[in-house]
């Protein structure tokens, strides 16, 4: 559990319209934040306001047990890679958004390379607080507000 005011690394893979929420919100609540986008193409014209870093590939993001890493789509055909590579980092949360009444494609794509199910079990979905977030914003904050929660050791309202 970190201290008040103890920085935090949080790794958002994937440029989305809620990974730059995400990027926004997170100065002032005490993360220090990594976009990881493989795709160089998509970071084309995307305003950087707060002096994020910014990496192409998850290994150049330092993972370590003290980072948060959150995939912000999952629909991209990298996801399986990106989860195997930041639960063998052993990171402290690995979360990926998407819809809780059906099963992840992240699944799948983790057990076709051969990840066990104790470790896919570790990645959390859907991402964040039940508060029927919809936009990229209360996507964000729902996000946020569930690792500040499991940062501070409370329960959070993760029911879904």
């Amino acid at each position: 559990m970190g201290e008040v005011g103890e920085a935090r690394r949080l790794v958002v893979v994937f440029e989305s319209p809620v990974a730059e929420a995400i990027l926004r919100l997170t100065p002032d609540l005490g993360f220090q934040t990594v976009l990881v986008e493989p795709d160089a193409s998509r970071l084309s014209g995307t305003p950087r306001p707060h002096g994020d870093r910014f990496v192409h590939d998850l290994a150049a993001a330092n993972l370590d047990e003290h980072t948060d890493v959150v995939l912000t789509d999952h629909n991209r055909a990298e996801i399986g890679e990106m989860l195997k590579q930041a639960l063998a980092a052993r990171t402290r949360y690995v979360g990926i958004m998407g819809n809780p009444k059906k099963e992840g494609p992240h699944v799948a794509a983790l057990r076709s390379l051969g990840v066990a199910d104790d470790q896919i079990a570790r990645v959390h979905r859907p991402i964040g607080l039940n508060i029927r977030a919809r936009t990229p914003a209360e996507i964000a904050v729902a996000t946020l507000a569930g690792l500040i929660a499991d940062r501070n050791d409370r329960p959070g309202g993760f029911v879904f």
